[in-house]
């Protein structure tokens, strides 16, 4: 079992930088891959960026590439996610989802076993 605690959600102008952060329980961290998916409001909830166990592979959607980053730190058992350059668009509840593959860098919601509850981000324009 694998609880995820998000934070680091708020306002933020356009243009601007937000990073959220994604605390894990457990001591197998490593051995998950991690992924961060956002909805906004009347739409579905859509991946948005993952990367493996170790760190060494990310993936991104294409609209995120080059201002998202995500990141993790096995020794603190947290995930990252850098937003620069943030834009109205971004604005949505960002979760992050762990995956027991720790290499699969799935998309699908059903691809991830365990799930946050979620941290607002608001971009103002």
């Amino acid at each position: 079992q694998v609880q995820l605690v998000e934070s680091g959600g708020g306002l933020v102008q356009a243009g601007g930088s937000l990073r959220l952060s994604c605390a894990a329980s457990g001591r197998t961290f490593s051995r998950y891959g991690m992924g961060w998916f956002r909805q906004a409001p009347g739409k579905e909830r859509e991946f948005v960026a993952a990367i493996s166990g170790s760190g060494s592979s990310t993936y991104y959607i294409d609209s995120v590439k080059g201002r998202f980053t995500i990141s993790r730190d096995n020794a603190k058992n947290t995930v990252y996610m850098q937003m620069n350059r943030v834009k109205p668009e971004d604005t949505a509840v960002y979760y992050c989802a762990a995956d027991p593959t720790p290499d699969g860098l799935p998309i699908r919601e059903s691809g991830y076993d365990y799930w946050g509850q979620g941290t607002q981000v608001t971009v103002s324009s």
